[in-house]
Parts: C-alpha cells; sequence; structure tokens
C-alpha cells in the first residue's frame, strides 16, 4: 500500500547541518525544522543587532512561464503584475472566487514570460492545483507551472550587517540591489545563485535561491567565513521577528475565509486591473461590513496572547480574538495580532481574556519596532 503523502515529514537538504548544529526539530508546516539552536531570544536579538542565517527551504517554489503566464497570474492574485519590471519582486495575495486568500506569496520576473512563485509550504499542493485548474479552464496550454519545490533551497541571511557578512562571498555589490529586487550571479563559487533583497524579520537581508546540490556549501560557507558573526536560526526566532512588524502566518493570521481587506492588506489589492472576485472586494469594501485587522500590546506583564484566546469588552461580551502572539524581544512586551469583529472605531475599550482574567490590551499601528536597516 501507498504512503499517504499528506503524512510524510519531509526533510530539507540542510537537515543534517541542522542536527550536527545542536538544533532543537520540530515538525513544522510537514518538514523536520530548526525551531532554535541555542535559544530563540538569544536568536532574536543577533538578528536585530548583528546578522542570522535561517533554512527556509520548506518554502513552495514554482516556476511559471510561457505565453500567458501574466495573464493567469493577473486574475488570479490582487496585486498588478504589470508595475514590475525584470530584476524585481512583488508580494501579493493568491484568492479564491469568493475574495478569501488562498495564500500570499512573492513573484520573483525573471523575464517577461517567466516567473518564480515562492509560496508557503502548507499550501503547496493547493496551490498547484488552484492553478493548474485554471490553465485548463482557459486553455492557456503554451502556460506550464513547474513545481520545483524539492529540487532547490531557499536561504535567508537576515540582520543589519548581512549584506556586509555576505559581500564576502559574492562579486555582485549587494548594498545596490534594491529592496525587492533580486540578481541571478555567483555566489560562493556558485553560478546562477539568485540572490534577493528580501526576507520575512523586518531587518535588513537578503534571500539565496539555490540548487540542492549546492545549498550545503552555501550554506556552511556563510557560517564559516562569519564564524561568530551570522549566526544559524530557527523558527522560533523567525516567527517572533515577523510579529514585531506584524507580518502575516498564513493559517493563523489569513487564510481562505479572510479577506486581504479583512487582514488590512488592501494596499496589495489594485481594483484598476480585472482579477477574480474583485466585484466582492470592492463591494465589501464599499459597505464597510467586516471583521477588522488589529495589532496591540498587552499592558501586564507575562501574560503572552496566543492563538484562539478571546478579547472582550468591558461588559465581557466578546468581540473579537487573537490569531498570533509572542513577547517581544526588543519592546519586552507582549504582543498581539487578532481581528475585532465589528468596526474598531466603536470600541472604546478591549481585553485579553486570559486564564479566566481580564488584562488590558492598546491597539496600535505597525509595525510595533523600527529595525536598523
Amino acid at each position: 500500500m501507498m504512503e499517504n503523502f499528506k503524512n510524510i515529514i519531509r526533510k530539507t537538504i540542510l537537515y543534517e547541518n541542522h542536527v550536527r548544529l545542536g538544533a532543537k526539530i520540530i515538525n513544522y508546516s510537514g518538514f523536520y525544522m530548526p525551531l532554535q539552536y541555542s535559544s530563540s531570544l538569544t536568536e532574536h536579538m543577533y538578528v536585530r543587532n548583528h546578522a542570522g542565517i535561517f533554512d527556509v527551504s520548506h518554502m513552495g517554489k514554482f516556476i511559471l512561464k510561457g505565453k500567458h503566464s501574466v495573464d493567469l497570474i493577473q486574475y488570479l492574485t490582487t496585486n498588478d503584475l504589470s508595475k514590475i519590471k525584470i530584476g524585481q519582486a512583488q508580494y501579493t495575495c493568491l484568492i479564491n472566487d469568493k475574495g478569501g486568500i488562498i495564500d500570499d506569496l512573492v513573484i520573483y520576473k525573471i523575464s517577461e514570460k517567466k516567473f518564480l512563485l515562492i509560496v508557503n509550504a502548507v499550501n503547496i499542493e493547493k496551490n498547484k492545483k488552484w492553478i493548474n485548474d485554471h490553465i485548463k479552464k482557459y486553455e492557456y496550454f503554451d502556460t506550464k507551472l513547474i513545481d520545483t519545490s524539492l529540487e532547490y533551497s531557499l536561504l535567508a541571511i537576515q540582520g543589519p550587517l548581512s549584506l556586509y557578512y555576505t559581500q564576502k562571498l559574492t562579486n555582485i555589490p549587494l548594498n545596490k540591489i534594491s529592496f525587492y529586487h533580486f540578481e541571478i550571479g555567483e555566489f560562493s563559487g556558485v553560478k546562477d545563485v539568485l540572490i534577493s533583497r528580501t526576507g520575512y524579520t523586518g531587518s535588513k537581508g537578503i534571500e539565496i535561491y539555490v540548487s540542492n546540490k549546492n545549498a550545503e556549501k552555501i550554506w556552511n560557507d556563510i557560517l564559516e567565513v562569519n564564524k561568530d558573526k551570522i549566526i544559524p536560526c530557527g523558527i522560533a526566532s523567525r516567527n517572533s521577528l515577523r510579529l514585531e512588524m506584524g507580518y502575516r502566518l498564513y493559517g493563523q493570521d489569513i487564510s481562505e475565509e479572510i479577506t486581504p481587506i479583512e487582514a488590512n492588506l488592501s494596499w496589495v489589492i489594485k481594483f484598476e486591473k480585472e482579477f477574480i472576485a474583485k466585484k466582492i472586494l470592492q463591494k465589501q469594501k464599499k459597505e464597510g461590513n467586516y471583521k477588522r485587522f488589529i495589532s496591540f500590546l498587552v499592558e501586564e506583564k507575562n501574560k503572552i496572547p496566543r492563538q484562539g484566546h478571546l478579547l472582550i469588552d468591558e461588559k465581557d461580551t466578546t468581540i473579537g480574538y487573537v490569531t498570533s502572539g509572542v513577547y517581544s524581544p526588543v519592546l519586552k512586551k507582549s504582543i498581539g495580532l487578532g481581528y475585532f469583529l465589528i468596526n474598531h472605531k466603536k470600541i472604546n475599550s478591549a481585553f485579553l481574556f486570559i486564564r479566566k482574567k481580564k488584562v488590558p490590551i492598546k491597539t496600535v499601528k505597525l509595525p510595533f519596532i523600527r529595525t536598523k536597516s
């Protein structure tokens, strides 16, 4: 009997490296991933002040190419692909026919008819089916989606000194690569490496897209050339880093039941173009009757909001819920993301309901912190 694909826990090509470095390994999005090497607090602050390297090879990596690749992306996503040039990347949302977020992703424009799509690991199969179904529906038979997720690795070097340290391994002037732009060239003696000025931490950094056969060499070279200057970091610190910036995490802060408008991602919706569920999102925005994404500080110490915690008002009425929460090492306070079920402008005060106790929260604008970038 064939093993159920959904129950397979995969390893990135760098798995043994993580084990040798003493990482605590957990199952994350169907992959054995490093949770932390030393401590999440140490790794978090090192990225904020120096530089850290993350293995994020669990992320999905698609190549979409062909005559109708632009038409397909334009229709299935909310941002406007026509606004970017070759060598540029774009953050966007892949949505369903009701306007819900199938996934949030970054699209890299390799050429006029070839794109790299970096998607969330948990959504690889779902995204692939959705895109392929529309290729068939519109008979774009000259356009192909190629899943390279298990053939390529993705490394993220993040922190205010990350470009300075990694510059030793390439002749490409990293400081001249603008934010959300990329270059393809030689890195650590490996040719045809995609080096992108992107990341999920809010600190300055690059992400490196490379074939699996060369991933270990680049990982080791970065650490060896920069001994005690760049440290390996796990997904625990990656989570706290992204939360300080208010970046959404799929499956917690956004899902197919939440639209980009509800998630306060209206800036990636370009209504001047045609796309799936455009009329639904226009109506939602016009009527204003939807739950509201919020970011908040917890007023009391040692009270960390977690996914599923309720938000209540002074009368103990449920007015919302938490989607993500963590202790911020920079602010030395607990922070959280979530949703109010009604218009937040009408709410005078709100509380986190935790351990049968009402804890005051203060809604604030994102990001929670300003980084050294």
